[in-house]
């Protein structure tokens, strides 16, 4: 029996690389052994963000639908703006 799959976490603030790292470990490892989430967000998006690709973009009060569903695994307001991961 093989050992079962077991999640990597990669967290910092904004900027720090989470993202260039996942990357770079997807082209390395291409079976599908790491994958993306990408978050929800309240906040409009920025010049150059792609809806489902950088963020899931969203309304408030969707978001607070959704965290009232129990469908995010953590969930963060940020000076107003709401984030969630499911």
């Amino acid at each position: 029996m093989s050992d079962p799959l077991k999640p990597v976490v990669f967290c910092g603030p904004s900027g720090v690389g989470k993202g260039t790292l996942i990357e770079m470990l997807m082209k390395r490892f291409p079976n599908d052994q790491f994958g993306f989430s990408v978050s929800h967000t309240t906040r409009l998006p920025r010049e150059g963000e792609v809806d489902g690709k950088h963020y899931n973009f969203t309304t408030v009060e969707a978001i607070k639908q959704e965290i009232a569903d129990g469908k995010f695994i953590e969930y963060a307001e940020v000076h107003g703006k709401y984030y969630g991961s499911r």
